[in-house]
């Protein structure tokens, strides 16, 4: 509720200072610049709802996304490339949960790894150069537009809508709810936590992997560099919505909220044309001030 508030009150403010903030084409804007971190802040809420944390997500959005290039590039169909990039950033996630469950790595150190290892593999891949020019069929998925509706909107909806029905109405949403809340309870219980763990870090891959497909096809080039820091700003937006970061508590409404927050601040700090500077240390004091109420409240 008071993310709502929030939001709310952030909106009233900068129609007041910027004319331009409630035209339809900047709202628009707004929307399309946040389904592309709320869509990978769909998965971290997944893996921070276990009590664990994902720090990868920034650089598996970049080697999914710089492999699908060049797998176009090579001449393979659009769809089959984009299939496999996802692939490929389901197997890292999964990756992740085995390092964390069999491989008993603390989770902060086992996404770290997998952090370095992927952004070092994506400028393997790439020799550290872009590779752009991907085409119409691909430019579709971050340019287009179905009803006068930006496709990765539409993307974030059919995400959000799952996640939301996993989370809520399945038994796997309660198990996913009880490991974080209690893990040892969780067991003794009966449930598999170990199956649950590689769950939610495989999801968080996937995420990653969809947005850096969205990305990459927004800008029309698979950048070695994309996704830096994208990561902070997933949870950011996972913290904001009011999900727990010891986890069992919070879900992926939230979630959207927090990830408009973020989108809404950083199109008007542009809008009023505030150095990018000074947008970092505005964004870092928003965030840090948000917890502190949000664990007073706790």
């Amino acid at each position: 509720m008071q993310s709502v508030i929030g939001l709310l009150g952030l909106c009233i403010v900068l129609s007041i200072l910027s004319p331009r903030f409630l035209k339809w084409g900047n709202i628009l804007n707004v929307l399309t610049q946040t389904s592309l971190n709320a869509v990978m802040a769909i998965g971290m809420t997944f893996v921070i709802l276990t009590g664990g944390i994902d720090l990868s997500v920034g650089s598996i959005l970049a080697f999914s996304g710089m492999v699908t290039a060049g797998m176009i590039h090579s001449g393979l169909n659009v769809w089959i490339a984009i299939l496999i990039g996802l692939v490929i950033g389901t197997v890292l996630g999964l990756v992740n949960g085995l390092s964390v469950t069999k491989g008993n790595v603390p989770p902060f150190i086992a996404t770290l790894a997998m952090m370095t290892m992927a952004r070092g593999a994506t400028l393997v891949y790439s020799s550290g150069r872009p590779k752009s020019n991907l085409g119409e069929a691909f430019g579709f998925l971050g340019q287009g537009k179905i009803l006068s509706i930006p496709v990765p909107v539409i993307i974030l909806f059919f995400v959000f809508i799952i996640a939301y029905y996993v989370l809520t109405q399945t038994a796997t949403g309660r198990y996913i709810y009880a490991t974080g809340s209690n893990e040892k309870a969780a067991k003794l219980s009966g449930i598999k936590t170990d199956y649950i763990k590689l769950l939610v870090y495989a999801v968080s891959g996937f995420t990653a992997a969809l947005t850096g497909m969205v990305v990459t096809s927004m800008l029309d080039s698979a950048s070695p560099n994309a996704g830096t820091g994208a990561e902070l700003d997933a949870i950011a937006a996972v913290v904001l919505g009011g999900t727990s970061l010891s986890g069992g508590q919070g879900g992926v409404v939230g979630t959207i909220i927090g990830a408009l927050i973020i989108g809404v601040l950083n199109n008007g700090l542009n809008l009023l044309d505030v150095s990018s500077y000074y947008q970092q240390l505005i964004k870092g004091i928003v965030i840090l001030v948000a917890v502190l109420i949000d664990r007073r409240r706790r």
